[in-house]
């Protein structure tokens, strides 16, 4: 029988050297210098290289193996087959512009100090002069785009633009005999990205697809996105329950706030008060900084789990990320050398907005909701979290490119509900960590609902501002990411359910930050190999 850490790393290296999205994402720079290849001879090659390495995986039988190595069998040949399917059934980047954004790749080489400017800099002089053949692929493959991404696009690829001219010329002067490589390329990857937006808002009159991926293919993406035992039905069915159930719990929080009766108008009051108290876009940065320092004193003081001495920085979302999230965390690859930041990035409300939309974001992201997004993004969620699977080591790298989106959000959801119910800002911030609880539960609702009953917009919206007591603003972009996305809202509420149902399986006489750091000391592997790896 074939060896499984060779075959297993063999393949591992066919998955980053076909895909220097990945390659980036988890710290392999043998690749930097190339974007993605989605040319249709280029997927067709990929394609036959995955199949080749579904069959080896399938060719190996994991019962004899321990327990390490069948988890790390199952999550590669989970994500052999999920790619797989993303290129032969889904095909994204024949209809969803989005795929071929090389912001990410660009951001990467300019903002995180691996290797010496001049490296990055080569590089980064590699990447530039590949977007114009990238681009002209991409006018190439994509058809019928639904209008919806098409928009979304246009501000990230000019964001993009916006990303070479104002970055690049600085770097370039610290290193100037790097001038006459990447100027030449960078201009020439401006003149692409203009001519590409211009393109791109030609189709804002094309008529495109339904962004909505109807049922069979939705609930065949779940599958391969949760890598659960759960159904789409059993999701949607324990969604509504939690819907529920937090919905109850967040009116008698009210009421105790606000002295009146437990109903939905004492929420909208309470509520109402907590985001009058709100940032602005000039002060939103530094609320989440001094709100990392508060939660990272929080987690010390109570003893929750051990901290790292992992680098943190707060900063404005990059233009060329923007449309999608209000926030994300950006931590370095578990390949990269220790000691380089983790980007934690909010998105302010655009300039062009209306004061009242304006507004209506900052009020739903008010003082005490930023804490808990700040728990949830950063102390003790994601970026303390994804610090610790840095630091694991398998007899593989199969769990380094093998991230799992359910245990990541799963951690981070459940973060808020550990602080928050240890009393992490007081009733405040537990009235806006059970809001959060109503959003997990709506995202994967919506989902669904969007994707596979094509849920209109006004019972989408009415949905959310009800039942989710969301603001009109932040309901509007939740519409917005429900159609630019499919399956990744889902993680979140599910995650959540396995990883907070691990934590209760904390064993007799093993304590808290035990427990937690038990669970975190084997990267970020789907929930139910969690339960494997620790025998719950």
């Amino acid at each position: 029988m074939p060896d499984f850490v060779d075959t297993a790393e063999q393949i591992v290296d066919a998955l980053l050297e076909t895909d220097p999205r990945l390659a980036s994402a988890v710290g392999d720079h043998r690749y930097d210098n190339r974007l993605p290849d989605l040319s249709p001879g280029a997927v067709a090659e990929r394609n036959t290289m995955l199949r080749e390495a579904a069959d080896a995986l399938a060719g190996i039988d994991p019962d004899t193996f321990d327990a390490e190595e069948q988890v790390d069998h199952a999550i590669l040949s989970a994500r052999v087959e999920r790619a797989l399917f993303e290129l032969s059934d889904v095909r994204e980047h024949e209809w969803n512009p989005l795929a071929h954004n090389p912001g990410g790749l660009l951001h990467a080489l300019i903002a995180r100090p691996f290797a010496p400017l001049d490296e990055r800099l080569a590089s980064l002089g590699g990447r530039l002069a590949a977007i114009p053949d990238a681009l002209a692929t991409a006018r190439a493959v994509l058809r019928d785009i639904p209008r919806i991404h098409t928009e979304t696009a246009i501000g990230q690829f000019a964001g993009v633009t916006g990303l070479i001219r104002d970055e690049i010329p600085a770097l370039l002067d610290e290193e100037p005999s790097l001038r006459t490589a990447v100027e030449p390329a960078a201009a020439a990857a401006v003149a692409a990205l203009t001519e590409f937006g211009a393109w791109l808002r030609t189709q804002l009159d094309v008529p495109g697809r339904d962004p909505r991926l109807g049922r069979p293919l939705w609930e065949a993406r779940l599958w391969h996105t949760l890598d659960t035992e759960l159904t789409a039905a059993e999701v949607l069915d324990r969604a509504r329950r939690n819907l529920a159930d937090a919905g109850a719990e967040l009116r008698e929080l009210a009421a105790e706030l606000v002295g009146e009766p437990a109903s939905d108008a004492t929420v909208r009051k309470a509520l109402d008060r907590l985001a009058a108290d709100h940032p602005d876009g000039e002060t939103i940065v530094g609320l989440a900084r001094l709100s990392l320092d508060e939660a990272t004193a929080f987690v010390r003081d109570h003893d929750l789990l051990t901290l790292t001495d992992d680098p943190l920085v707060i900063e404005e979302m990059p233009e060329f990320a923007r449309g999608v999230a209000v926030a994300y965390c950006d931590s370095p690859g578990a390949f990269e050398p220790a000691g380089l930041p983790t980007f934690y990035c909010i998105a302010p409300a655009p300039s062009d907005w209306p004061a009242e939309r304006a507004e209506s974001l900052y009020r739903e992201y008010n003082d005490h909701m930023v804490r808990n997004l700040t728990v949830h993004e950063a102390m003790p969620g994601h970026f303390l979290q994804i610090a610790h699977a840095r630091r694991f080591r398998g007899r593989t790298r199969v769990r380094a490119i093998g991230s799992s989106g359910p245990f990541v959000e799963g951690w981070a959801v459940y973060a808020e509900e550990l602080l928050a119910g240890l009393g992490f800002g007081g009733a405040p911030v537990r009235m806006q960590q059970l809001k959060m609880q109503l959003r997990t539960s709506l995202n994967a609702i919506l989902d669904q609902l969007v994707h596979c009953e094509n849920l209109p917009e006004s019972e989408a919206m009415a949905l959310m501002t009800g039942a989710g007591f969301q603001e009109q603003g932040e309901a509007a972009g939740k519409w917005r990411r429900a159609q630019l996305t499919s399956t990744q809202l889902s993680t979140y509420f599910v995650g959540y359910s396995e990883i907070a149902a691990i934590a209760a399986s904390r064993p007799f006489g093993a304590t808290p930050k035990a427990w937690h750091d038990a669970m975190l000391a084997h990267g970020s592997p789907p929930p139910r190999h969690l339960r494997t790896l620790l025998d719950v």
